[in-house]
């Protein structure tokens, strides 16, 4: 459980350092071309603040124990038959 608490913490401040410091992500990663196609102008910004929100929500599901509740076996057994 201690593991868990720290690695949803240092996922949420890696997400949460996406959504606040998107500008110098951005200047040091480059525009991303699909995210510019499919958001149109400036779609590398909105790529990279909603890639930290659902970072920061999924870590929040991880930690609670939601996201087990969610998706049961995808990560365990992805290709079991169904009951």
């Amino acid at each position: 459980m201690f593991g868990k608490i720290i690695w949803s913490a240092i996922f949420i401040a890696a997400g949460l350092s996406l959504v606040v410091y998107t500008k110098r992500v951005k200047d040091f990663t480059g525009s991303f071309d699909f995210a510019e196609k499919w958001f149109g102008g400036g779609g590398t910004y909105t790529f990279l603040k909603l890639f930290g929100i659902v970072i920061i929500i999924g870590s929040f599901l991880w930690l609670t124990g939601t996201f087990d509740r969610i998706l049961p076996d995808f990560f365990t057994n992805p290709v079991a038959p169904a009951e």
